[in-house]
């Protein structure tokens, strides 16, 4: 599974973007997905995961109640929304991929990873 993760850009704090990720290669439908984030300086961390049939999802403390993960299986892509955007939000966010249908807090559970987009949070 190739993944390729989009929608990174500039914004304002406070404001909203929408990272999509698109699986190729295989469809996604068997596979548990998570969305990590590396601030420079700092360690990757988890950000969000969700289900392969998206029933169930996970969010770490820091993002809890501002972004929100879901997927479309028919489409076969994956979405992270993120609302409220603060400065400390600002990293490079990246998709990963793990077979089994659930996700995992820590990177080391995933199988396949993408190239990350960039996030950039002005105050």
């Amino acid at each position: 599974v190739q993944l390729q993760a989009s929608g990174g850009g500039l914004v304002q704090a406070g404001g909203s973007l929408r990272l999509s990720c698109k699986p190729s290669g295989r469809t996604a439908s068997g596979y548990g997905m998570g969305w990590f984030r590396q601030a420079p300086g700092k360690e990757r961390e988890f950000v969000a995961g969700i289900t392969w049939n998206g029933g169930s999802t996970y969010y770490a403390d820091a993002v809890k109640g501002r972004f929100t993960v879901s997927r479309d299986n028919v489409k076969n892509m994956v979405y992270l929304q993120m609302n409220s955007l603060r400065p400390e939000d600002t990293a490079v966010y990246s998709c990963a991929a793990r077979w089994g249908g659930n996700y995992a807090l820590d990177s080391s559970g995933y199988d396949y990873w993408g190239q990350g987009t960039l996030v950039t949070v002005s105050s």
